[in-house]
This record gives structure tokens, C-alpha cells and sequence, in this order.
């Protein structure tokens, strides 16, 4: 049976108060479209058509880089949801099934998706409904004596018996293809808004003998649309609490569920415990026994097994992913940056930053110090203070630093340079030079004293 989907993301969405449009304001680190678009994959529909309107050109740049299979019909003026559908009649094939997805309700299942098109079946019209305790603003399911759906009468055109109704539409339908596209074209807009109603469609469908059947959605978070600020946050809230929940059912410790935010993939070993107010951004992976402290942020790492990351450490992959190895510490207080990679059991201590640097196992630099564009290697000491010049105003150089090397405090390493293997740097040093392996090197200022001499005072002011 051929699947088509379309997914209605041509609102303004005025109560945002933005001038993004609403369907790329983000929830879980996506834009809300991609979470449908998500979804709807995992459908593998034939066709997959995304009705844009407002902000078209920006919605469709973005979802033409997700996914160059999407196409696009533009709707314009916005005249309602039926209007809409209309807009995609041409693009839609003339058999199978098309299911209608909303982009401002973004957590809609695949599951839930799937089981509206099996109830539809291309022989029923099949709506996706849920009873809310408070349906205000939600087209009512009409039902007869005998529980057959006869109609959905919008909430601004409902009767105040009709508005008690908790039974509610949520937006979603699944119809077959050839019956959908005779039966918008035939919509009007006789209604309190002068718009075209997709729902009148049921009320059609009874006349014409298709079948209306419902489906329920497993829950209320499912089903919400966003259309203020407010209900951003509280959907942002609802996700967060059910990544939360399918963490812990994974056996992952969380300190307080209610202190996470994941906006990307997290995925996670056995024994990993995590501390709260920690944000996981991108694409995660925290091997067996990791730790993470409270208040870090990480996007886009692999972090292997045993690491501890410590309290407030920062660490940001950008697309190039952080790799920590196995039983590193990382913190508190560091900083990682994109192209940093962490060989075994490596520290990197407090108000230390690496930026697109190798640490080979057992280097450390355990505070207040910089590595950028650097090859550093096994068992190095990186001292205190201690920084790699690794820019000349135009173009970026490589610092080496060979095994065993140890860098004393107050260093700068101006690169292009080479640290030989087991050589020593004298603390306070500047070196512009190669440091032969094995050799003590210094260089910095003779040191002076001068007797006698006196400091400055502040002369008295004049009365």
C-alpha cells in the first residue's frame, strides 16, 4: 500500500511573538519540523510533501538540508486547514493512503503514526483522537447513539453542550489518497472563522459511506502543538522528563530527572551516573562506569569507560566529536574544545582548555593552562600557568611535545616548536626554539636586584 505524508508548516504562529517561523523554533535541540520529519521517516512514505507559508523560504532551506526527498507546496494566503491540503491535491498520487502530520506537533510517535495508517487501511477515513480534561480550542468528536463518529465541530463553533465534549481531535488523519483529494476540493468556507475546515471532511465522509474510525493516543504529550512560548516550555518539559525516564530505564543514575536537559542523542553504558543541571547537546556517548558532575555541558563527545567529568566542565565537539579515553579525569572547571582527543587515563584539571589537541595516556596538565594545536605525549606534565602560542596573527602552528616531557609552570611554547622526549622546561621559560630530548632548557631573564633603590610615592597635594 503506497504511503504519502503530508505535514502542515505554513502558520505564522503569531502568538510566538517572533520572527522565526514557528516550525523552526526548537524543542530537545531540534527544530520543531524535524521531530515530524523523524517520524515520518521511520514511515518510509512513497511521497512525503511539506505544505509552507509563512517564512517558506527559510522552512524549506532548512528541511531541504535534512532531507532532499521532502517535497514543497506553498500555501499562500493562509485560508485554513482544509486550504492547505489543498494546496498538496497535486502532488499527491492517486492511490494508497495519505497521512496528515502537523510541524508544531512535534512529538508524535512513529508508533502512533503507524497504527493511524494500518486503522485507515485505505478503506476508512481514520482520525487520531485523546480525551483531554481541558479541550478548549480542540474540534469535538461527534458521536451517535451507537459510538459512530458523524462529525467534528471546531471549539469556535461548537455549542456550549457540544464545548463539553472531552473527546477531541488532534490533527492527525489518515485517509485513503483518491477519496481525500475529491473530498477537499470540495470544502467551503461556511464557518464563525471563513476558513476552510479539513474536519468538515468527516460530515463528508459520512455522506459518502466511508467509514470513520479513531485511534487513541497513548498520551496527552504526544498530541500538544506549540503555539506560544509557554507551551514551548511546557512541552520542552514533558520531553525532558520522558528522556529522563527512558534513561533510568536503561539503568543510568540520574541525580534529580528533573535537572536534565538532553537536546541532541544521548546514549550510555552500564553503572554511568550523572549529576544535575547537566545539558547534553549534539550526539553523546558515555561508555560504562562514566561520571559527570553537576552543571556540565557536553556536545557532540565520546567519552570512554571509568572517566570522571568533574563539576562545571565544558565541553563542546561542534561537529568534530571530543574524544575522552578510559579513565581520564576531566575538571572541574575545563574546557574542551573541537578536535581535542584524550588518550587513557589523561587529567586535565581546573581552568585548563584544550583545543584541537592529542594527549597521549598519561599526560596531564592539571591546572590553570592552554594546549591548542598541539601533539602531546605519553606521561607529559603540562605545568600550571603554562600556555601553547600556537597563532602568529595570521595562520595557526603545531606545538609536539614528546613522552615524558615535563613543562614547568609560567611556560610559553611559541609554535611552531618541538618539546624532545623527556626534556624539561624551566618554569617562566619562553621557547621559540626545538628543546633537545632529555636536556634541562631555560630560558628566560637574568635576574636582578638593585640596592638602594627606593619606590615611587605619591606626592602630597597642593593646599
Amino acid at each position: 500500500m503506497k504511503l504519502a505524508i503530508v505535514i502542515m508548516a505554513a502558520g505564522k504562529g503569531t502568538r510566538m511573538k517572533s520572527v522565526r517561523p514557528k516550525v523552526l523554533h526548537t524543542l530537545g535541540g531540534l527544530p520543531l519540523v524535524a521531530h515530524v520529519l523523524n517520524a515520518a521517516d521511520a514511515l518510509q512514505a512513497q511521497h512525503t510533501i511539506l505544505i509552507t507559508g509563512h517564512g517558506a523560504d527559510d522552512v524549506e532551506a532548512f528541511v531541504q538540508g535534512l532531507n532532499p526527498r521532502v517535497r514543497f507546496v506553498r500555501q499562500m494566503p493562509q485560508l485554513g486547514t482544509g486550504h492547505a491540503v489543498q494546496q498538496a491535491v497535486p502532488a499527491l498520487p492517486d492511490e494508497g493512503v495519505t497521512l496528515i502530520l502537523n510541524g508544531d506537533v512535534p512529538l508524535i510517535s512513529s508508533a502512533t503514526a503507524e497504527a493511524l495508517v494500518q486503522a485507515c487501511q485505505g478503506q476508512s477515513l481514520a482520525l487520531l483522537t485523546i480525551e483531554l480534561a481541558d479541550a478548549s480550542g480542540y474540534g469535538r468528536i461527534m458521536r451517535d447513539a451507537e459510538g459512530h463518529i458523524r462529525g467534528i465541530v471546531e471549539h469556535k463553533d461548537a455549542s456550549a453542550e457540544q464545548r463539553r465534549i472531552r473527546e477531541v481531535y488532534t490533527g492527525v488523519m489518515a485517509a485513503p489518497t483518491a477519496w481525500l483529494k475529491q473530498a477537499v476540493m470540495g470544502l467551503n468556507q461556511q464557518n464563525v472563522q471563513g476558513e476552510y475546515y479539513l474536519t468538515d471532511i468527516v460530515a463528508q465522509a459520512v455522506a459518502d459511506g466511508l467509514m470513520v474510525v479513531s485511534t487513541s493516543a497513548p498520551s496527552e504529550t504526544e498530541v500538544l502543538g506549540v503555539n506560544s512560548p509557554a507551551q514551548l516550555a511546557e512541552l520542552e518539559r514533558r520531553h525532558q522528563q520522558q528522556q529522563a525516564a527512558a534513561l533510568m530505564d536503561a539503568g543510568v543514575r540520574l541525580r534529580d530527572p528533573a535537572r536534565l536537559d538532553v537536546r541532541g542523542r544521548l546514549s550510555c553504558g552500564t553503572d554511568v551516573e550523572i549529576d544535575v543541571n547537566c545539558i547534553f547537546e549534539g550526539s553523546v556517548h558515555l561508555a560504562d562506569g562514566v561520571r559527570v558532575g553537576a552543571h556540565c555541558f557536553i556536545r557532540d563527545a565520546v567519552i570512554e569507560a571509568g572517566t570522571v567529568i568533574h563539576p562545571y566542565t565544558h565541553i563542546e565537539g561542534d561537529g568534530r566529536p571530543v574524544k575522552v579515553g578510559p579513565h581520564a579525569l576531566v575538571g572541574p572547571f575545563a574546557r574542551l574544545r573541537p578536535g581535542t582527543e584524550l588518550g587513557a587515563e589523561v587529567h586535565i584539571g581546573n581552568f585548563v582548555e584544550v583545543k584541537n589537541s592529542q594527549l597521549a595516556d598519561g599526560a596531564k596538565a592539571n591546572h590553570l593552562a592552554y594546549l591548542g594545536d598541539s601533539t602531546v605525549g605519553r606521561r607529559v606534565n603540562y605545568g600550571a600557568g603554562s600556555i601553547t602560542a600556537n597563532y602568529d596573527g595570521a595562520h595557526k602552528h603545531r606545538t609536539v611535545i614528546e613522552d615524558d616531557a615535563h613543562v614547568g609552570s609560567n611556560c610559553v611554547l611559541v609554535a611552531p616548536v618541538t618539546v624532545g622526549a623527556g626534556a624539561t622546561i624551566g618554569a617562566g621559560s619562553t621557547i621559540g626554539k626545538d628543546a633537545p630530548a632529555g636536556q634541562l632548557t631555560v630560558a628566560r631573564a637574568k635576574q636582578v636586584s638593585l640596592p638602594g633603590w627606593t619606590r615611587p610615592v605619591k606626592s602630597k597635594p597642593q593646599k
